[in-house]
């Protein structure tokens, strides 16, 4: 989304703009972010923040767009070990909090109820995802006769059980590696008990 720089530099400008957003977006979310302090953290000044992205609205589309292909990149998924899939989105959520943040505030501030993403990109975005479950549930390695899009959903959710949006604990980097190991085994088990091989 937005305008693609020219040249190098713009391309680095670009870059700044966005990771500048990313974390204005997540510690603000949408009506609380404000452009003048993202140029400013970007080493950039509103003009050019506008010639790439023409409105603020626009940047934080594009922001939470490459935050959605970050997770889809960086964790994809196993089916034939969601509690596998699980853990690797639980530590994606240590390492990049701002990641679930972003859709926190997308939730809030742009879908309150349906998909978080519009439809279209959603499908695009999950149809491997579906397909893969869908295989893992033909050939007995889930064993849950459900709709794909709720098992992924359910991994998902109890993925997050203690990121930084969860209404009971949230978990940091800087916690002790026993804590972050007795949740990933508890994670794990769960996960593989929700959906065992058939």
């Amino acid at each position: 989304m937005g305008a693609t720089p020219a040249t190098g530099k713009g391309e680095a400008t670009r870059a700044r703009i966005m990771a500048a957003a990313t974390a204005e977006f997540a510690r603000y979310g949408i009506a609380g972010a404000r452009v003048d302090r993202i140029a400013a953290e970007a080493r950039s000044n509103k003009a050019q923040l506008y010639s790439y992205f023409t409105s603020k609205e626009l940047l934080f589309d594009a922001v939470f767009e490459a935050s959605l292909d970050r997770i889809v990149d960086v964790v994809p998924i196993d089916p034939s070990d969601l509690g596998d899939w699980a853990v690797r989105l639980y530590d994606e959520y240590l390492r990049r909090p701002d990641l679930i943040r972003l859709a926190t505030w997308a939730r809030l501030e742009r879908r309150p109820a349906g998909h978080l993403v519009a439809d279209d990109e959603a499908r695009v975005r999950e149809e491997g995802k579906l397909e893969a479950i869908r295989a893992a549930q033909t050939d007995g390695t889930v064993g849950v006769a459900a709709d794909p899009f709720d098992v992924m959903a359910l991994v998902i959710a109890m993925s997050m059980a203690w990121s930084p949006v969860s209404n009971v604990y949230a978990a940091t980097a800087e916690e002790a590696a026993s804590e972050h190991e007795r949740r990933r085994a508890l994670l794990r088990q769960a996960v593989g008990r929700a959906f065992p091989p058939a």
